[in-house]
Formats: C-alpha cells, sequence, structure tokens
C-alpha cells in the first residue's frame, strides 16, 4: 500500500512540477543504488558461515552482513515468531522446523529468477513434501544424527545402535544433543519407532527409553560436544556428522556411527522472514552461498554434507570417499528425516522431553 501511494506522489510531482533537473536525478539515482547495496540481516547457526566468506560477499557486492546466531532450532523460532519475521532478511531452520514455519506462514517465497546458481543443488534434496518447489527454503548444509565413539573405550561391534547407549558401561560416559527433536527422534528409533510418530504410546515409549538412560548421561549439549569427547569427559553419544568430523582432525580415534535403527537426517535451509525488508539483498547472498567455489569454503570449514553437486565436484578423492562426509544409501539405511507433528502432539513431545531431561 505504500508503494502505491509513493508512486502516485511522483506521477503528480511530474505533472504539476515538471520532470527534475539532470543534477537532481542524478542524486536521486545514487542514493538509490547506495540504499540498493545497504545490508542483509543474517540469524544463523553459529560456526556456519566461515568469516572470510561474509567478508568476501561485501567485499564483492558492497551489501553488509548484520550477522548474529542462534544454538538452537527452538530460539530462533521463538524470536522469529514473536516477532513476526521483522529485524531479520534470513534464516536457517533444521528440516522439521522449516516445516512447521512454513506452516504458520512466517516465512515469502524465493524469486527463483535471481537465484541462478539454484541448478547446482542436488535434486533429491529438492522439492520436498512441506515446500514444493521450493518456494521457501533452499538447502544449504545437510547432515545427520548418528552415534559418536571412542574406539579407545568403545568397541564398535558394541555401539552399532541407539539402544546400545543402555549398557552400563558407559554408565556416566555419555552426551546427548540438546535437541528435542533430535535427542527424542534417537530414542524413538532406539525403541523402534518413527521419530514422526504422532501415538501416544509410541511417545511415551521413546520416554521411558530416555528416562532409563537419563542416569547415565553427562550432559546434554550441542555446543560442548567436539570438545566433550576431545578431553574424554565422555566416551559415546549422540552427535552431528560434521561435528565428529571436526573432532577427528584433533582426535583420530573417533568414530562415527550410523546406526542400524536408523540415523536422523537433516537439511539447514536458507529462508526469508515474512518481515524481512532487504529482500534484494537476501536473494543475492543465499546465490553466493550456491557457487561451488563458495560453498566448498563453508563445507570445508565446517565439515557438514553439501548440497551443491558441483561442490562434491572440488572435493579432493579422500573427501568424497568418506562415508561420515558424503554417506551412500549403505550408511542412510532405516534414516528418517525429522517433520513437524503439529500443534497436540507437539505438546506431549515438549512435556515427555521436560521430564526426561530432568530425569523424572
Amino acid at each position: 500500500m505504500k508503494k502505491k501511494v509513493v508512486l502516485l506522489a511522483l506521477a503528480f510531482s511530474f505533472v504539476f512540477m515538471g520532470l527534475p533537473s539532470t543534477a537532481g536525478w542524478l542524486s536521486a539515482n545514487a542514493l538509490a543504488a547506495e540504499k540498493n547495496n545497504g545490508k542483509v540481516i543474517v540469524y544463523n547457526w553459529s560456526e556456519y558461515i566461515p568469516q572470510e566468506v561474509l567478508d568476501e560477499f561485501t567485499k564483492e557486492t558492497g551489501v553488509e552482513v548484520v550477522y548474529s546466531t542462534y544454538e538452537t532450532n527452538d530460539s530462533m523460532y521463538a524470536k522469529i515468531k514473536l516477532l513476526r519475521g521483522k529485524g531479520y532478511d534470513l534464516v536457517c531452520p533444521s528440516t522439521y522446523y522449516l516445516h512447521l514455519m512454513i506452516e504458520e506462514g512466517l516465512f515469502k517465497k524465493f524469486d527463483h529468477s535471481k537465484l541462478s546458481n539454484i541448478v547446482n543443488l542436488d535434486p533429491q534434496l529438492m522439492n520436498p513434501s512441506y515446500d514444493p518447489g521450493n518456494e521457501y527454503s533452499i538447502p544449504y548444509m545437510w547432515g545427520s544424527v548418528g552415534l559418536l565413539i571412542n574406539t579407545a573405550y568403545v568397541k564398535p561391534e558394541n555401539a552399532r545402535s541407539f539402544k546400545d547407549l543402555l549398557r552400563p558401561e558407559y554408565k556416566g560416559k555419555i552426551i546427548l544433543t540438546d535437541d528435542m527433536r533430535d535427542c527424542y527422534g534417537m530414542a524413538m528409533h532406539a525403541v523402534g519407532k518413527s521419530a514422526n510418530s504422532t501415538d501416544p504410546d509410541d511417545i511415551k515409549a521413546g520416554y521411558e527409553f530416555l528416562k532409563a538412560l537419563h542416569p547415565s548421561v553427562v550432559t546434554f549439549d550441542v555446543s560442548a560436544v567436539k570438545q566433550a569427547f576431545i578431553s574424554e569427559e565422555v566416551i559415546i553419544g549422540t552427535s552431528w556428522n560434521g561435528d565428529a568430523l571436526v573432532a577427528q582432525q584433533e582426535k583420530p580415534e573417533l568414530e562415527f556411527v550410523y546406526p542400524e535403527d536408523g540415523a536422523l537426517v537433516w537439511v539447514d535451509s536458507f529462508a526469508m522472514p515474512v518481515g524481512a525488508e532487504n529482500v534484494e539483498n537476501a536473494h543475492k547472498f543465499v546465490n553466493f552461498l550456491l557457487r561451488p567455489e563458495i560453498a566448498k569454503k563453508c563445507q570445508e570449514e565446517y565439515m557438514y554434507s553439501t548440497p551443491n553437486l558441483k561442490t562434491l565436484d572440488l572435493l579432493s578423492a579422500e573427501k568424497r570417499a568418506n562415508r561420515t562426509l558424503v554417506p551412500t544409501g549403505d550408511e542412510l539405511k532405516n534414516a528418517e528425516y525429522l517433520l513437524n507433528y503439529g500443534g497436540k502432539t507437539l505438546q506431549i513431545y515438549k512435556n515427555y522431553w521436560e521430564k526426561a531431561r530432568s530425569g523424572l
């Protein structure tokens, strides 16, 4: 509505006042160009885009990246919902929160004509059921939740399933991710249920597993998993594959395991909150990250799987053969995407999750 008013005002100014002077016209263009460079406000996971990539984007485009971070999907969702997306141009939710936020109308659509590099993305990760045509989401990184073990203390044959976390020799030496969907999803797979089940009996079974496991858990954490393994505070637990790869660089005896009962797969995708104001710059930024050489810098820094097929071609043969980084069908057997399961069911999960974390 405001845009129409401004255009009408300009039209009347031309009719009654004549065209502006050349100097005035050039000045207006200069101001418009300056505003167009402007900024893009990004709200993202911590340790997810290298600073050199942000600097390179600004150097190339003149667009300042105002960057802030979060540690969990929960905190990101709460802020975006509270503010109706105002104050941010891009966020990067995981699959299940993306699904929820699309359903709640918290995002605006992308203009694919401004994303020429979208053709680089793996078709298998595109066009998901919760976002047909990727109108609201553009994949950035993907990965899985599995088991991370210290082979100096844990025999691989004794850590092939999430159920193995209950083995008595691991008591007091376990870390679990402090993320309800990841952790509860693990528990659901451990008891042979879908991580997306809406059956109250299934959900209760997952809770009973977590309750039984609680005495063996040192901590629930998402930010200190790598350090906890490196310092040998823990010897087994749930981990994202990217964290596992980073930790292995310092401690080679660590091994990432795709559980037989099924890893949990997620895709983190960029989305534009409905209150986004720097829409043009948001498109520029996403398209920049979709360049193969830029995606390679992000992947090599944080070691998560990339959805960019052309980036895979740029990786070394050793990295392409690394199944923690580039899993095949065998590693992902029984794997499951985490999806949104809606209002009443979500509340049931939350209630059980709070009890489970507290050991109640």
